[in-house]
């Protein structure tokens, strides 16, 4: 089972609230988080783009790096672990971005990948005067699907002359090429985003649901996988939780209802209403998702609360859910939090023993 971490890019992480540990990203923090993550052994380390903030007395996520160039850095100074950066596709074109990964690429070979965002958040976009319009919520997995096409050509031939709806290459040319064909991430929760990842994708990471549920989210890694059969290609989930542990269950607890009692109204009412602005969105999309009020304090995600055991045996838990490839985690405290995982948390986990010895 492998387990990634989803770095804090922008500042508090995923704790919308005004008496979480609130601080600044930066390279330092980050550098740190993903040198600790390839010490105790997990898989990968994925950074978000994210380009504007919710506000709130929190100024969540008004504060935010550069995924690619981030994730430059860290190459540099890892040796083993495998690194995702994310692109906003209304941002960039494909043929760039797929230089800047065989770049990142030349610096970590064969340890890079790329997670495709779509966007659902028309702020980020529109403050810059890039938002396609409404219409793109309808049309966005196309454009994400042609959007990989010339990624992929580029990468594999060097070249593409592809011609599409949205896009349209002229000897497009790409020199060198990866070291091994970078792997795709994506986000779709809703059948469509499903049906691109089965197609074009390798990952797919999905939130986690409730607190101390960790099968509760066992329909989307099933819908998933329905989508793959259909492809017949290999992808599997990556299930997204947060871990506050503690000594005790009742420590860990207290910490998360203290966060909650916390929560940045103020911030958590403009997710809503971006995340509204989707008509067309699915039961099952991120949009929809985004603006559930249950556990909005820290972005939706699944969340595992307890004592170093309980954690343990509430993640060998989530690993079991089938089509689960890999668990994706964040803490409240991120460099204390991977201490904590990695010396008290995973040496207990059984999904984990090939890395820790876990019996």
């Amino acid at each position: 089972m492998d387990v990634g971490v989803f770095i804090p890019i922008a500042n508090n992480g995923w704790l919308i609230s005004k008496t979480s540990p609130q601080y600044m990203p930066s390279f330092d923090l980050n550098r740190r988080v993903v040198q600790k993550a390839e010490a105790y052994g997990m898989n990968f380390a994925l950074s978000m783009v994210k380009l504007r903030g919710f506000g709130g007395e929190s100024e969540f996520w008004d504060h935010a790096l550069d995924s690619f160039t981030l994730m430059a850095g860290i190459a540099a100074v890892t040796s083993k672990i495998k690194l995702f950066a994310s692109v906003a596709i209304p941002t960039c074109p494909p043929a760039l971005i797929a230089r800047q990964a065989v770049t990142i690429d030349s610096i970590a070979p064969g340890r890079f990948g790329v997670n495709i965002v779509s966007g659902w958040h028309v702020a980020e976009y529109s403050q810059m005067g890039l938002w396609p319009g409404d219409d793109y919520f309808r049309y966005r997995y196309d454009y994400a699907s042609e959007y990989v096409r010339v990624m992929n050509e580029l990468w594999s031939e060097g070249r593409s002359d592809f011609k599409g709806s949205y896009f349209r290459m002229d000897d497009c040319r790409l020199s060198p090429r990866p070291v091994r064909m970078p792997e795709i991430v994506g986000a779709g929760q809703s059948d469509r985003g499903m049906e691109f990842v089965a197609t074009y994708g390798n990952y797919n990471f999905c939130f986690g649901k409730g607190v101390n549920t960790p099968t509760a989210h066992s329909d989307v890694p099933a819908r998933l996988m329905r989508a793959a059969a259909k492809t017949g290609r290999d992808v599997g989930t990556y299930a997204l939780f947060m871990v506050i542990a503690d000594e005790t269950d009742d420590a860990a607890m207290a910490k998360w209802q203290s966060y909650r009692a916390g929560a940045d109204l103020d911030a958590l009412a403009w997710m809503a209403a971006q995340s509204a602005t989707d008509s067309t969105a699915s039961v099952h999309s991120t949009a929809t998702h985004m603006n559930l009020p249950e556990g909005a304090v820290n972005f939706n995600m699944g969340t595992i609360v307890g004592s170093y055991a309980t954690v343990a045996r509430l993640l060998d838990e989530a690993a079991t859910v089938p089509g689960t490839k890999g668990l994706m985690l964040t803490f409240d405290e991120f460099l204390i939090g991977m201490d904590q995982f990695g010396q008290r948390i995973q040496p207990l986990m059984r999904s984990r023993a090939d890395v820790s010895g876990a019996t």
